[in-house]
């Protein structure tokens, strides 16, 4: 069966996150329910779709990756334009390649990059960008770029990771946390503007990682925590070291899967 690599875009807010939701009754749609019937209208059945990583509720993608395996003759179809005409607003295929059967979303990932979207004034977010970022007071950069080289590398995130998950190992290694002034995700502002965006690569990221990193270094920033309780923290393994609350869903994007 000919394997299919599509690259997706969406904004997650109607959304309860990528994978299908089995709790009984009337929930919110799914980024994977989606595709997967868009999918079985064309082919005829459902087709399970197996994507990069699981993003929460509410969280976007500009590079979210997944695969399937579809039956013989599907090479003929174009499948970005037939799931594009097919899908609601807010999901967009990117790309579409076919891969090696040995090829898996999230098994031959190497990393991801997420990135986290401030509006650091007081003065309520503008509309146009409000869906997609924090607002929250952040008096300067400098105490969050200062953080930075106690994240970095390889450390056990425990105390960054929501309850929920079932992983046992939680060592990860952060390859770098940059900070772009005047940008969402990846696109920039004017220069007035009081944005900035946290970006995230590493070699895998826990339940919520993103968000909890995000939170505590809102926090430096606004005088809630020191940088000094960084290694207290990373130490103690547990969530309940961690004071700041995780950053809340809407200023998460999964802007690439490494391969």
């Amino acid at each position: 069966m000919p394997r299919l690599k599509l690259t997706l875009a969406y904004q997650g807010a109607r959304y309860a996150g990528w994978q299908l939701q089995a709790r009984p009754g009337k929930v919110p749609p799914t980024i994977q329910g989606e595709l997967e019937s868009r999918v079985a209208h064309i082919t005829g059945e459902r087709i399970p779709i197996h994507g990069a990583g699981r993003t929460d509720s509410g969280v976007h993608a500009e590079g979210q990756v997944c695969h399937l395996d579809l039956p013989a003759g599907s090479e003929r179809i174009d499948w970005q334009q037939a799931l594009n005409v097919q899908l609601p607003y807010d999901i967009s295929i990117t790309e579409a390649s076919w891969v090696a059967d040995d090829f898996h979303a999230r098994k031959s990932a190497l990393g991801k990059r997420y990135a986290y979207s401030l509006w650091m004034s007081q003065d309520k977010a503008l509309p146009r960008i409000a869906p997609f970022v924090w607002s929250t007071p952040v008096p300067a950069l400098a105490p969050i770029i200062h953080a930075l080289p106690l994240l970095t590398g390889q450390h056990d995130f425990a105390s960054f990771q929501n309850s929920g998950s079932t992983i046992a190992n939680t060592v990860r290694t952060l390859h770098s946390i940059t900070v772009n002034p005047g940008m969402v995700a990846g696109l920039v502002c004017p220069p007035h503007w009081p944005v900035a965006t946290l970006v995230f690569e590493g070699n895998g990221f826990l339940k919520q990682m993103a968000r909890n990193l995000t939170g505590l270094l809102v926090w430096i920033a606004q005088g809630k925590l020191q940088t000094d309780d960084i290694p207290a923290i990373l130490n103690a393994r547990k969530r309940r070291a961690l004071p700041s609350p995780a950053a809340p869903a809407q200023g998460l994007s999964l802007i690439e899967v490494l391969y």
